[in-house]
């Protein structure tokens, strides 16, 4: 008998690995998108009953007693939220309690019903690994292709939520090490991200369009400008990611009794809104953000949202960090059009994803995001920016459980010491 040769062997072999992953791909998906489905839909309940009553963030702190006695003795092993599924990426252990599901759609629910301001990334990720991982023991996956399965949550759970499969794919990859991306789940990642986008849009769940009105051509003084531009956008989001972790050190230190934590910081959140007079720097901030790409805005807007997310944060209330970025981003850009010499819009758009890209240490998905959003002649320049976000912002990050085998660049030394959210 003739002799199959060694590449007709690896081709066949692919194929038959392609085709494993690709049913379990589109269950992932499916599960993913349909619970990025109900959090957007209960989000805008959420959002239309708190603008219609005012009255409702006067129960913050209340509420915030409820979602920690929640998770104290209901949510204890799922409390780490994003890093417990980071974590169990890294080391495969035991199946993720499928009651994260439940308790972080409610989590965010109350917060964002009652003032937090929060996002919604964290819950979608936390929704998809952990429904994902309900498959592990029927599949009989090994430790390897969980560690698959988790990243797939993980990409079909942020693609979904925000309309971003492409981004998605590459942020389940990218999100687990700083500096180092492992391609082996590429394939099943982009797969499960598509079949989530598709999913929740067949839920006909809409999700905001951006759109950034105005892009010049590119010159070197534009990427000079965007340079400058990325590197004060990471320099913000390693400021929130360790702001937001020295509020939560606080709380930590000060209080002992976990359910106390996000009543405090809700007592703080309502005085701030009533001093201000204003809902703008709470929920989810869509308005502000969509008006950012074509009005200008007050220049002290990104800061407020800043103390705002990261007080809500840091007192344990739940949520996401990622749309909170995007406002602080889209509004730092659209503040700093007054200084330098590119449009607002196009400015809004870069700080949309750079602030996010030096947060989270994701340049490459970040960049993705910006072409998917706004079309490749602004995402070149918020190419530029992700880039250039990414370098300054330090080790410092919104996900503590994110590792760092390399450093940023050669002039860099990495301090394990560095705080992480």
């Amino acid at each position: 008998m003739p002799k199959t040769s060694p590449r007709f062997s690896s081709t066949l072999k692919q194929l038959l690995v392609l085709a494993r992953w690709i049913p379990i791909s589109a269950a992932v998906g499916i599960l993913a998108g349909s619970a990025s489905a109900l959090l957007l839909w209960s989000l805008n309940v959420a959002t239309d009953i708190r603008e219609a009553h005012h009255w409702l963030i006067l129960l913050l702190a209340p509420v915030g007693v409820l979602v920690g006695l929640m998770y104290h003795y209901l949510g204890r092993k799922v409390e780490a939220g994003n890093n417990l599924i980071l974590e169990q990426v890294h080391s495969p252990s035991e199946v993720i309690p499928v009651r994260m599901t439940p308790l972080i759609l409610i989590g965010t629910f109350l917060t964002h019903l009652f003032g937090g301001s929060a996002g919604r990334e964290g819950t979608a990720i936390q929704t998809g690994a952990s429904l994902a991982d309900q498959l592990t023991r029927p599949l009989g996956l090994n430790p390897r292709q969980r560690h698959i399965l988790l990243m797939c949550g993980i990409a079909a759970g942020f693609g979904s939520v925000f309309g971003t499969p492409l981004s998605g794919a590459v942020f389940g990859l990218e999100v687990l090490a700083i500096g180092s991306v492992n391609y082996e789940a590429l394939a099943p990642c982009l797969l499960a991200a598509f079949f989530g986008d598709l999913t929740t849009k067949a839920w006909r769940i809409h999700h905001t369009i951006y759109t950034v009105t105005s892009v010049p051509t590119i010159t070197v003084k534009g990427i000079f400008a965007a340079m400058a531009a990325g590197i004060i956008f990471g320099l913000v989001g390693m400021a929130f990611a360790r702001t937001t972790h020295a509020i939560s050190h606080f709380f930590r230190s000060r209080i002992s009794y976990p359910p106390l934590r996000p009543a405090a910081g809700g007592l703080l959140v309502t005085a701030a809104v009533f001093a201000c007079g204003s809902t703008r720097f709470i929920g989810l901030g869509i308005p502000t953000i969509v008006a950012s790409f074509n009005q200008q805005l007050p220049v002290y807007d990104w800061a407020a949202k800043f103390l705002f997310t990261a007080v809500t944060l840091g007192a344990s209330f739940k949520g996401g960090e990622v749309t909170p970025l995007f406002f602080i981003g889209s509004t730092l850009g659209n503040a700093l059009s007054h200084i330098l010499p590119l449009p607002a819009s196009l400015l809004a758009g870069m700080g949309f994803v750079a602030v996010f890209a030096g947060a989270a240490n994701t340049p490459i998905a970040s960049t993705f995001m910006a072409f998917e959003l706004f079309g490749s002649e602004a995402g070149a320049f918020a190419g530029i920016a992700c880039i250039l976000s990414y370098l300054f912002s330090g080790h410092a990050g919104i996900y503590r459980a994110q590792h760092a085998p390399n450093h940023k660049h050669e002039g860099m030394t990495y301090d394990p010491d560095e705080p992480s959210l």
